[in-house]
């Protein structure tokens, strides 16, 4: 064969194909190596499998590389709403303003939630976390809309997500202040439409900063898909069942609750509220940092799993940080050693000749906490963002008819054992 890899098992040689993707991503094709060989591969964490292909994001880690359909995060960034990006996940091109404006229009008109809904989230206690109410309310979703199988009315379940998602998040945030929960308004474009969900109080006037529209629509279009990770495959397994676009999005929910995957920025201000706690001193934990091995202490938001050089998305939100800290003339000390690591981290040579930069999760982390919105709230925030990408992977992946998703397992259990009655055990 032209275009393959021979593998020798047990003495016998096998072919198997190679691909390559349009960014020339190299890999081998071993759908048929246990059918022909007996063997299976093992891969923890899933490194070094590609369990799918896939049109919607390029990222390239090593040189820092991050494209939506083809398009770089540094233009969508720059030039495009966070709708505009979501359309182009979903339906994989840009939209027109026509298509546009009917998008945008058709999500502002779904921003209510069925008040039977409001009953199950009555039902939650008070303190409980908005990660845990998000991923049941969009699994109650599917008990609402019983069409959810009819794929004639796919458009319009994507719809309800992106509509429904951000009022539901708005109304654990006021549930846990004891606040009265904020209706949408349709008069309001998507992200001013949040913000007033969040903060609106009925005693006070409240006016939607553009700063700060501005730096949560360039957070939400950095978060709005990152390839194939923990949650988005999740996302991809759970629908592989045929299972219904809001189980499947509420396993994704529920996958990026986990400190190793949504909950770094969260991480990322526990951390800095801990220095304070200790005296503020930054140059000590700069050097406890240098000293890991041996203090323990590690150090949240800078470098990146994948990124082996800077994280192009933490470059775009530096700016979006340093705009927001500017305007609201923020005075908070946990924002001061933010600052202060993020200058070591950027000058020391310790940390720059190892690449450890702040990341994307440190600058959102800086966002939030300047917004004023709660540590807890930061994985829900980052599940608004996410979701569009989520919502183009299950649609790929069902318009794809790839099959159920089933990984192979190594035994490492017991032989056969006879079995023993209760009596004489």
């Amino acid at each position: 064969m032209a275009n393959s890899a021979d593998l020798t098992v047990d003495g016998k040689t096998y072919s198997f194909p190679t691909l390559e993707g349009t960014e020339n991503e190299k890999a081998f094709d071993i759908s048929n190596l246990r059918d022909q060989t007996g063997y299976v591969t093992l891969d923890r964490g899933y490194k070094n499998t590609g369990a799918t292909k896939s049109a919607i994001t390029f990222l390239d880690g090593e040189k820092g590389i991050l494209q939506y359909r083809g398009y770089s995060i540094e233009d969508l960034a720059a030039k495009a709403s966070f709708l505009g990006v979501a359309y182009l996940l979903i339906y994989g091109e840009l939209p027109t303003q026509t298509q546009y404006d009917k998008f945008e229009s058709d999500i502002r008109h779904h921003t209510m939630v069925n008040e039977d809904m409001r009953k199950i989230f009555d039902g939650f206690p008070v303190d409980a976390h908005p990660m845990g109410v998000l991923s049941s309310l969009v699994s109650a979703m599917s008990a609402f809309y019983p069409d959810v199988n009819d794929e004639d009315n796919t458009d319009l379940h994507i719809i309800r997500l992106l509509a429904k998602l951000p009022t539901i998040a708005t109304w654990s945030y006021k549930r846990s202040k004891g606040h009265p929960m904020n209706y949408p308004q349709n008069k309001l474009d998507y992200i001013q439409n949040f913000l007033n969900m969040m903060f609106a109080l009925p005693v006070e006037d409240y006016t939607v900063d553009p700063v700060v529209v501005e730096a949560l629509n360039v957070l939400l279009i950095l978060h709005a898909d990152h390839e194939q990770n923990c949650s988005t495959s999740t996302v991809r397994l759970v629908g592989s069942s045929q299972a219904n676009i809001y189980s499947s999005i509420s396993a994704g929910v529920s996958a990026l609750w986990g400190p190793l995957h949504g909950g770094a920025n969260q991480e990322v201000i526990e951390m800095l509220e801990n220095i304070k706690a200790d005296g503020g001193d930054v140059s000590k934990y700069v050097e406890m940092a240098k000293n890991a091995k041996s203090t323990g202490f590690r150090l949240y938001g800078f470098g990146h799993r994948v990124y082996k050089n800077f994280d192009p998305r933490a470059k775009i939100i530096k700016k979006a940080a340093d705009d927001v800290l500017s305007k609201l003339g923020v005075n908070d000390p946990i924002l001061d050693i933010a600052k202060g690591l993020e200058e070591a981290a950027l000058n020391d040579d310790y940390f720059v000749s190892r690449k450890l930069y702040p990341n994307v999760d440190f600058y959102s982390g800086i966002i939030y906490r300047a917004l004023g919105i709660p540590t807890n709230m930061f994985t829900v925030m980052f599940a608004i963002g996410r979701l569009p990408g989520w919502i183009a992977q299950w649609k790929e992946m069902r318009e794809n008819k790839e099959p159920i998703g089933r990984p192979r397992q190594i035994y490492t259990g017991p032989t056969h054992r006879e079995f023993v009655p209760v009596e004489k055990r």
